[in-house]
């Protein structure tokens, strides 16, 4: 069978996918960490499912082809997330926010925590997708790079405006115009995360670290700094500290970026890339300070009064997980109206105070302040127009970019 080539992964793209599932975004739980655990290893259905050969899709302009939506008689959908991504209650099985909103539409919600992994999901959904077929499922959480992927592929339903006057309304300005989706016509956030600089006060003897170049440069870290092994996070915000905007940058500016980082490890600066096991060295005191992922910093701060956070001037790396409705689900009004749902303050505050991610809808200060005021005023959740100002994305990437990339970036923390 012909393989189809502008979606094939090579060596170092499945390289990459294992660091993150091993000890990286994918490995980390959404509740305490940055990504869900659970499978927490690549499994070969995942990869079979992104790298082996499949059927070409029929259309590839980003609109999926929709069936006939049966919402308005079947009051009913079925939503696939990550686990503990949802706010529970205090009996650890009701899930309060998605049960207001059955009470208020009448719509009942199959909610099922079966991603464990993005490779791992999209392995099962790629053959019905691919094949025109109902995955069964009405909407779907995936990151950023996986939903440019879906979207890229037709396998994506475009979102009706009039069914979602919060979201179009209340999305906050950094997360409306990613490239992958412009205009956010097929999808919307669940939630932001942001990458950032955290050191520990006490391990830098009560110096503040705010900068890639003092992570890079200051000869009191050296040997005590750590970089993320996530490729976009990394050269991401080496990009910003060169100067250079990581949503336009070129193959001479990643090369620069590879160079400045390259360095940095020569010389020893750079201990060692890290996925989440910066924590505990961070925590202890081994690494004085790193690129860490905010969720990361709330948790380790809530146990460590040393714990500080650090956003350069010079900006940082959002990224994004996101709602989507797959091609041929049966129920895309009542997706829509879910959607829509927590883009209201009051729903979405109940969220972002249980599971403490960037919450991406304008507004809901005030009612995440009724909730806890520490959480209402921490800029990891909410952050300031001062701070999302500075927020930058990375680009997308075609396949044989990605490839190069993610070549040079294994060579550089020896993967």
């Amino acid at each position: 069978m012909e393989q189809h080539q502008p979606d094939s992964l090579s060596a170092a793209q499945l390289a990459a996918m294992r660091r993150s599932l091993t000890n990286g975004r994918g490995a980390l739980t959404r509740r305490s960490m940055l990504r869900a655990a659970g499978v927490g290893a690549l499994t070969a259905g995942g990869l079979a499912g992104l790298s082996a050969c499949g059927i070409p899709p029929a259309k590839r302009e980003g609109d999926g082809t929709a069936s006939i939506d049966v919402s308005a008689r079947e009051k009913r959908l079925a939503f696939s997330n990550w686990t503990q991504y949802i706010d529970i209650g205090d009996d650890e099985k009701t899930r309060p926010s998605l049960d207001g909103f059955t009470r208020r539409t009448g719509i009942t919600v199959k909610y099922t925590e079966d991603i464990n992994d993005n490779v791992e999901f999209f392995g099962k959904v790629k053959p019905q997708l691919a094949a025109g077929q109902d995955t069964g499922r009405d909407l779907i959480c995936v990151t950023d790079w996986l939903a440019a992927r879906i979207i890229r592929l037709g396998w994506a339903q475009r979102l009706d405006p009039a069914n979602l006057p919060h979201a179009y309304a209340n999305l906050s300005a950094q997360f409306r115009r990613p490239d992958w989706d412009p205009g956010r016509s097929h999808s919307y956030p669940w939630t932001g995360i942001s990458t950032v600089i955290a050191y520990n006060r006490k391990a830098t003897g009560g110096r503040k670290v705010d900068s890639v170049t003092q992570l890079l440069d200051d000869p009191r870290l050296k040997g005590r700094v750590a970089f993320l092994s996530e490729m976009r996070d990394s050269v991401g915000m080496t990009l910003l500290d060169l100067g250079k905007d990581p949503g336009r940058f070129t193959d001479a500016d990643f090369d620069a970026a590879i160079g400045r980082l390259q360095k940095a490890v020569d010389t020893q600066q750079i201990r060692r890339f890290t996925g989440n096991d910066y924590t505990g060295d961070l925590a202890k005191g081994d690494i004085a300070a790193c690129l860490a992922w905010a969720g990361d910093v709330i948790q380790l701060q809530a146990d460590n009064p040393d714990i500080a956070f650090a956003i350069p001037s010079a900006g940082y790396i959002t990224s994004s997980d996101n709602l989507l409705v797959p091609a041929q689900s049966r129920h895309k009004t009542n997706a829509e109206k879910l959607i829509d749902y927590y883009y209201e303050p009051p729903n979405a505050a109940r969220l972002a105070a249980y599971i403490n991610y960037v919450c991406p809808v304008d507004g809901v200060r005030e009612e995440l302040a009724r909730i806890d005021p520490a959480l209402a005023s921490n800029p990891l959740i909410l952050p300031d127009k001062a701070m999302a100002a500075k927020s930058r994305a990375f680009r997308s990437l075609t396949s044989e970019e990605e490839s190069a990339y993610e070549e040079k970036f294994a060579k550089l923390i020896g993967a």
